[in-house]
């Protein structure tokens, strides 16, 4: 599970990056080096035909879902085919920009955390899929939630599971309206960087704190 995640840079930064100087900005989020689930953050979605960056609630459950299925903040990459993601994968492909995430290991109540990122230290572009749509009573309706796929052998923690990070251009391609649901999904699991783009260091264990946020975060821990 991806539960926290580094976005330190402005939402206009990681637009250059990706190719959208003339994206359509409606994101007041500041940078956040230890985002935890429940907040609003900036998310690269197309819509109309528009390249736009929104802030969207990181959570979410279908309405019909309410009192049947908990909140989600993550979707496995084998479960985008089922019915609960299918409407999601057709208009609601996005993209979390950041810098990296965080992963913990131990035993309970004694938990290290690591601060996982690529190795050229290169923005991450973090599959999503979320809801634009308004919401009346719930944010969580409006969510979006992390697409997720095994660690894989090299990880911090083989049976964890890690956020599928493609590179600019195939993200692209993972937001293009014109890619049915069934090649998006060939998309990332053909086109997700495997784990020996990544590198990791550990962290201050204030980042268990989800109020806790400051550059020391991100930072690595002196042994």
């Amino acid at each position: 599970m991806c539960g926290r995640f580094d976005q330190s840079q402005t939402a206009r930064y990681y637009a250059s990056v990706f190719g959208w100087a003339d994206a359509v900005y409606d994101s007041e989020s500041t940078p956040a080096y230890n985002v935890p689930p429940g907040t609003y953050r900036p998310v690269m979605h197309i819509q109309d035909g528009e390249r736009r960056i929104d802030d969207v609630f990181w959570s979410y459950r279908a309405k019909w879902a309410e009192g049947k299925l908990p909140i989600s903040i993550n979707a496995r990459l084998d479960k985008l085919t089922n019915r609960y993601w299918s409407r999601l994968m057709k208009n609601g492909r996005a993209i979390v920009p950041a810098d990296g995430w965080y992963e913990w290991t131990g035993e309970k109540g004694k938990k290290q955390p690591w601060h996982i990122h690529r190795k050229d230290r290169a923005p991450l572009f973090m599959l999503a899929l979320a809801n634009f749509g308004s919401f009346t009573e719930h944010r969580a309706e409006a969510g979006f939630v992390l697409v997720t796929d095994d660690a894989a052998e090299g990880m911090l923690d083989i049976h964890d599971r890690r956020p599928v990070v493609l590179e600019a251009a195939d993200a692209a391609l993972w937001l293009d309206p014109d890619i049915s649901p069934e090649q998006a999904l060939e998309l990332a699991r053909q086109a997700a960087l495997p784990p020996d783009a990544f590198d990791w260091f550990k962290v201050t264990p204030q980042v268990n704190r989800p109020t806790a946020d400051s550059a020391e975060m991100a930072a690595p821990l002196d042994d």
